[in-house]
């Protein structure tokens, strides 16, 4: 008996240090913070990055292939369409944002003197000089897809807004939205691996824009193939290390990327299954995820961590998106938001070519409840 009572006593001090310090206490939440709101006085202060950079054609990173001395031209000659903004993807969301800022606000500044620079951009003459462009030997993976996704988003845009300007642009943007979509389902059987880092080349990103554009305008074949393959990639992933994020050049967030595309492609149920498995720590009040600290925001890559703020933003909104159990994750949201916008319109070419996307973008995922 006295073997039997040493024997548990150590057992019973062990199970005790072994509890839980928090059971029976409430957990504490993240402090709720203010809520950003793309404002008409907002749009027009962000209007006014690409409206510097549409037209600025130097300094360009060109990011192409060259075939002879033939394909050595200025970018305006190779990009009549998309030749400002430093690099064509940024040129290409440039566009988005000043297409998005029209439809959201008629009364945005200057609005006449932009819809004729979008005309004059985006003309039947420019968009095929760009499939041309496409079509060359050896740029047939071009932008692919970092480029072709924002090329999606701002076809997107174009088709859901009800006005003859847009259905124009549209009409002129279709050769070259064609060209896209027929990419996308041309490389995406052949791509054995998802890339998973947090930069352009980030699969979930570029499928994300490519299913968003699909459903807009109920292209089965394309959505078809981005559920088939978004499920072959990702469906079986399970405890993302978020912790590990983000790494020092990142402007995309690779778990967050990959969870707000399966919220895309599976059923609400189905979805809430594979987050509790993938990312099990969104659903627990007291989430919290550090903004991503900027250093310099004067050098290029270092102010890419503006840019996963904001993405980070818009990919949170659409987890909780119609999940009341994840809607705490809003407010992480705003934080990342709140971090970076004060700082993205200044002087600084390095982030003002293309910030002010992401940060619009960001902005109009934000809930209005």
């Amino acid at each position: 008996m006295k073997f039997f009572y040493f024997f548990m006593l150590p057992l019973f001090f062990v199970s005790c240090k072994e509890t839980p310090k928090n059971v029976g206490k409430e957990q504490p939440v993240e402090e709720t913070v203010a809520v950003p709101k793309l404002t008409l006085v907002e749009a027009n202060r962000l209007a006014q990055l690409p409206l510097h950079c549409m037209d600025t054609e130097y300094p360009n990173k060109l990011g192409q292939t060259i075939g002879s001395d033939a394909d050595l031209k200025a970018p305006k000659e190779l990009h009549p369409a998309f030749y400002g903004c430093f690099d064509w993807h940024s040129a290409v969301h440039g566009h988005w944002s000043l297409v998005k800022l029209l439809k959201e606000f008629p009364q945005l500044e200057h609005a006449d003197s932009i819809k004729a620079k979008l005309l004059q951009n985006i003309s039947k003459e420019n968009i095929l000089a760009e499939v041309t462009y496409f079509q060359g030997e050896h740029n047939k993976s071009y932008e692919r897809t970092y480029g072709w996704a924002w090329l999606l988003k701002l076809a997107e845009e174009l088709h859901t807004w009800n006005d003859p300007f847009a259905k124009q642009l549209e009409e002129n943007l279709q050769p070259l939205t064609d060209l896209i979509v027929k990419s996308y389902i041309d490389f995406l059987p052949k791509l054995n691996y998802p890339i998973r880092v947090g930069e352009h080349t980030n699969t979930a990103f570029g499928l994300s824009f490519a299913w968003d554009y699909a459903n807009s305008v109920g292209h089965t074949e394309l959505k078809s193939m981005i559920e088939q393959r978004s499920k072959d990639f990702y469906l079986n992933d399970k405890d993302c290390p978020i912790s590990w994020e983000p790494s020092g050049f990142d402007f995309l967030s690779p778990c967050l990327e990959e969870a707000a595309l399966l919220k895309r492609v599976l059923t609400k149920e189905d979805f809430s299954l594979w987050l509790s498995e993938f990312l099990p720590q969104l659903k627990t009040n007291d989430f919290t995820l550090e903004t991503g600290k900027v250093s310099d925001r004067t050098d290029g890559k270092l102010v890419h961590l503006d840019g996963v703020n904001f993405s980070r933003a818009w990919n949170l909104n659409e987890i909780s998106k119609g999940l009341p159990e994840y809607k705490h994750l809003q407010n992480t949201a705003n934080k990342h938001i709140n971090y970076s916008l004060p700082a993205i319109v200044d002087d600084h070419y390095e982030g003002g070519h293309w910030l002010g996307s992401f940060a619009i973008y960001a902005l109009s995922t934000v809930a209005n409840d």
